[in-house]
C-alpha cells in the first residue's frame, strides 16, 4: 500500500525528515513541524499557522481539512484563532467568473514552516511562495503554461477597490473591520470587479509569468494598513522576508536551549513552543490600536505599551501564561495590562474571559483572568495597575452572573451561590427555568463552583497584598467553597440540587449528558474530582490520607471507559486522549499527574509524565491528543518535557516532573538563566534518584520561583528504578 496516495497534498519527504535522531546541527525553528496534529483525534486539529511570534498576520492554508486535495484560494490574514482568511487571493489564466470569485486548487509539494509557506498548485501548474511579517505579507506567483496571468482578490464580507498602487479593500468581521492594502512589482494590465465590489481582477497579460505582490493589512483603516507595509517590507524578495522571519524565530525559540536527546524528542519541543507563540496577538499599530472593547470600536493609543488579544483564558491561564512569565515577562506584563484596559473600556468594567479581536465572546466557565494577573504579579512582574486589575476581576465575579458561557449581570444562581457557598444542579428530568442559561451548555454547577473556589483565592491573595482585609478573609473563606460538593462517601465531587441533596443515582462516568454538562463541563467527574489548584494539600485531607489520594490519582489513570469507545466519545468528544479515565486531551486534567507529589509519591509522577509525553505527543500528523486551543496543551508539553509545571498559577512554585532533555537552559531575561542537567537522562533512566539545586542538597518534589529568579541551576541525577525515598522531604 502507497502512502503517498493518501497524503498527496504534503512533501512526504519533509514529514520524514522529522523522524531521525542523527546530530544534524539545526537551528530551534528546523525542528518545528506545523504538521503535527493537523488530523484530529477527534474535535478540531492544530493548523499549520505561517506567522511570526505573537503578530497580529497569521495565515494557513484553506481546505476541509488536512487529508483534502482542493486549496480555496491562497489566504491573505486570519483574524482569530481557527478562523477563515478575511481575503483571498486566485492566481487564474483567462476569464475570470464571478461565480467563481475563490477558486479551489489541486496542489502538491506543500512546504509550511514558522516563517514561510510554498505550493504547487499542479493542475493550474502554479508555483507560489509566501513569507509573512508582523503586519505585512509577501507572494510570488510564477505561471508555467500559457495564458493571460491574472489574480482574483476577493473579500467574503466588505468591499474591493482599484488604487494607484494596486488594491484595497476591508471585511466585516464582527464589531471589526480587517483592512488590507496590496501593491504589486509588476505593471497591472488591466482590472476588473466580480460580485458588487467584493472582488477585483487584475490582468497582467501574457508575457508576466512571475508575479510579485506584497500587502499590509490593519485593524484601523486602509491608510494604516499601507503604512504597516511599508514599514515592514522594503523588498519584493519573498526569501528576504522568509529569512528575517528566520531570524526572529530562532531568536524566540532560542530562549530555551535543550540539549543531549532524540531530534523527534526537540521536534515535539520546539514545535510545543511555536504553538505557545500563536497567541495573544500584539494588534499595536505605530502606537495605536483598534478595540472592540469600548463597545464603539475605537481607535486608543497605547501609551508605548503593546495591546494584544485574542485569548481563550479558560484554556491558557493553567499553562501558557506562566510559561511566558519566565522566557516573555515583558510581553506577558503588557498582556496582563491589556487584560485592565479590556476592563476600562468596557461598560461594566469586568475583566475579559475569552477576549478576541471583536471583543469579549466570553466562553466557557469562571473567571480566570485573576489567576492570570496574580500568578504574573507573584512572580515578580510589575508594570501593570495591580489594584484596578483587582476591582475588575472582583467586579466580573461578583457583578456578572456565573452561568458558562453567558456575559449578564448576577441573578437568581448567584444569589444562592453566595448564599449556599456552591452552584445548585438540576435533577435529571428536571427542566431547566432561568432563562439565562445555555440551553446547550447546560449550568455546569461543578465546574462553576471549583472554578469559582480558584478565583476566590486568586482574588484573596490579591486583596491581602493590596491590604484590604475585609476581602482578603471573604475570599479566602469562599475559596474553600469545593468542600460544600465534596461527597465523603465517594471521595468525589458531587453535584447537589438546591435544596442540598446529592443528585442521586449518580455515574462519575456518564452522569451529566452530552460533555458532562448538566454538571461538569467537557469531562467527566473524574477529571473534575482533582480541580482544585489552589488547595491540594485540603484536598488530600478530604480524601483521609496520602495513602489514599495516591490511591484515587492510581484509580483515576486505570479505570476502564465503561462503555465502548463510540458510545464514550460521542457523549465526551473532548475528553480524548484518554488513559483510564484520564483525559491528556483537555486542559482541567493537565496538573493531575504532578499530584503524586503532594502525596510522598514523586516516582509516579515521574513516571507518568515520561510515559504521557511519549504516548500521546508525537512527530506526526495525529500527535496531538485533542483541541490544542492556542497553546494551552502546548504549554503543558514544553514545561514536562524542562522537567517542571505550575501546578497552581498564583503560587510562586513549580513541580518536580521529569525532564526529556541532558541539557535544558532557559533565558530569563537581563543575562540571567535557569538550567536543568539531568545527568545520566534517558528513555530508559526516568526516575530522579538525587538532586541539588544551586548547589544544595534537594528532596523536596518541587521549587520556588524566587529559588530561580535570579537564575539558578537543578541538577538532577537519573536512573532506570524509582528512588522512591526522593521527594518527600516538605
Amino acid at each position: 500500500m502507497n502512502i503517498r496516495h493518501f497524503f498527496p497534498a504534503i512533501l512526504l519527504a519533509y514529514l520524514i525528515s522529522f523522524s531521525s535522531c542523527g546530530g544534524q546541527d539545526k537551528t530551534p525553528v528546523d525542528y518545528v513541524n506545523p504538521y503535527m496534529g493537523n488530523i484530529s483525534h477527534l474535535l478540531v486539529p492544530t493548523y499549520p499557522t505561517v506567522h511570526l511570534p505573537n503578530s497580529m498576520l497569521r495565515v494557513y492554508p484553506e481546505r476541509a481539512d488536512f487529508t483534502s486535495d482542493l486549496l480555496r484560494g491562497l489566504p491573505v490574514i486570519v483574524t482569530s484563532h481557527r478562523g477563515s482568511s478575511a481575503f483571498n487571493i486566485s492566481p487564474i489564466q483567462g476569464e475570470a467568473s464571478a461565480r467563481r470569485p475563490v477558486v479551489n486548487y489541486s496542489y502538491d509539494q506543500e512546504k509550511i514552516t514558522p516563517y514561510s509557506y510554498s505550493v504547487y498548485l499542479d493542475e493550474a501548474q502554479v508555483q507560489v511562495h509566501y513569507a509573512p511579517s508582523h503586519q505585512a505579507g509577501i507572494y510570488e506567483i510564477t505561471f508555467e503554461k500559457e495564458g493571460d496571468n491574472s489574480l482574483i482578490i476577493n473579500t467574503r464580507n466588505g468591499a474591493m477597490q482599484i488604487t494607484d498602487k494596486g488594491v484595497s479593500g476591508y471585511q466585516n468581521i464582527g464589531r471589526a473591520k480587517i483592512y488590507v492594502s496590496i501593491e504589486t512589482e509588476q505593471k497591472i494590465i488591466s482590472t476588473g470587479v466580480l460580485t458588487a465590489d467584493k472582488t477585483v481582477v487584475l490582468n497582467f497579460g501574457k508575457e508576466q509569468k512571475t508575479i510579485r505582490l506584497r500587502y499590509g493589512v490593519s485593524f484601523i483603516d486602509e491608510q494604516q494598513a499601507y503604512k504597516n507595509l511599508q514599514r515592514e517590507i522594503n523588498t519584493y524578495d519573498w526569501q528576504e522576508v522568509a529569512q528575517a522571519g528566520r531570524d526572529i524565530w530562532n531568536k524566540a525559540l532560542g530562549k530555551i536551549e535543550v540539549k543531549g536527546a532524540c531530534d523527534n524528542d526537540k521536534t515535539v519541543f520546539y514545535t510545543s513552543l511555536y504553538r505557545v507563540y500563536e497567541r495573544m496577538i500584539n494588534i499595536s499599530e505605530d502606537g495605536r490600536y483598534f478595540s472592540a472593547f469600548d463597545g464603539e470600536g475605537k481607535i486608543h493609543d497605547d501609551g508605548g505599551i503593546p495591546f494584544f488579544t485574542d485569548d481563550w483564558i479558560w484554556d491558557t491561564y493553567r499553562a501558557a501564561h506562566p510559561l511566558r512569565v519566565l522566557i516573555e515577562p515583558e510581553m506577558e506584563t503588557a498582556m496582563v495590562q491589556s487584560y485592565i484596559r479590556m476592563a476600562e473600556q468596557s461598560a461594566e468594567g469586568w475583566m475579559p474571559t475569552f477576549p478576541e479581536i471583536t471583543g469579549d465572546s466570553h466562553r466557557m466557565n469562571g473567571n480566570h483572568a485573576v489567576a492570570v494577573v496574580w500568578d504574573a504579579y507573584s512572580k515578580g512582574l510589575r508594570g501593570f495597575d495591580l489594584e484596578k486589575a483587582y476591582q475588575a476581576s472582583k467586579a466580573a465575579i461578583m457583578e456578572s452572573t456565573l452561568i458558562p458561557w453567558v456575559r449578564a449581570n448576577a441573578g437568581e444562581l448567584d444569589v444562592f451561590y453566595k448564599e449556599k457557598g456552591y452552584f445548585p444542579a438540576l435533577r435529571e428530568g428536571e427542566q431547566e427555568y432561568i432563562d439565562n442559561v445555555n440551553r446547550g451548555e447546560k449550568r455546569q454547577p461543578v465546574a462553576v463552583t471549583l472554578g469559582t473556589c480558584y478565583d476566590d483565592w486568586c482574588l484573596s491573595q490579591i486583596a491581602k497584598e493590596l491590604k484590604h482585609d475585609d476581602d482578603y478573609r471573604y475570599f479566602l473563606q469562599r475559596s474553600y467553597n469545593y468542600r460544600n460538593l465534596y461527597n465523603e462517601k465517594t471521595a468525589f465531587f458531587h453535584p447537589k440540587d438546591k435544596d442540598g441533596n446529592f443528585i442521586e443515582p449518580f455515574d462519575y462516568r456518564f452522569s451529566g449528558g452530552q460533555g458532562a454538562r448538566d454538571y461538569y463541563d467537557e469531562n467527566n467527574g473524574w477529571t473534575y474530582r482533582w480541580d482544585v489548584q489552589h488547595n491540594v494539600a485540603d484536598l488530600v485531607k478530604l480524601m483521609g490520607s496520602p495513602k489514599q489520594f495516591a490511591g484515587n490519582l492510581d484509580a483515576t489513570f486505570r479505570e476502564p471507559l465503561g462503555r465502548g469507545k463510540f458510545d464514550f466519545y460521542s457523549q465526551l468528544p473532548d475528553h480524548t486522549g484518554n488513559v483510564g479515565q484520564f483525559s491528556m486531551a483537555n486542559e482541567p486534567s493537565l496538573h493531575i499527574p504532578y499530584l503524586y507529589n503532594y502525596a510522598g509519591q514523586a516516582w509516579k509522577t515521574q513516571k507518568r509524565i515520561r510515559s504521557l509525553l511519549k504516548m500521546w505527543f508525537r512527530n506526526d500528523l495525529m500527535g496531538v491528543p485533542g483541541d490544542e486551543d492556542g497553546g494551552g496543551t502546548s504549554a503543558f508539553v514544553v514545561f514536562s518535557a524542562m522537567g517542571f509545571y505550575p501546578v497552581t498559577p498564583g503560587s510562586a512554585a513549580y513541580n518536580i516532573g521529569s525532564p526529556l532533555f541532558p541539557s535544558v537552559k532557559v533565558n530569563l531575561g537581563n543575562g540571567k538563566y535557569f538550567e536543568i542537567e539531568a545527568i545520566n537522562c534517558s528513555d530508559t533512566n526516568k526516575y530522579i534518584q538525587s538532586a541539588t539545586l544551586n548547589g544544595k542538597a534537594w528532596n523536596q518534589a518541587w521549587f520556588a520561583h524566587k529559588d530561580i529568579a535570579a537564575g539558578g541551576k537543578l541538577v538532577l541525577v537519573m536512573g532506570d528504578k524509582a528512588n522512591t525515598e526522593w521527594g518527600n522531604e516538605k
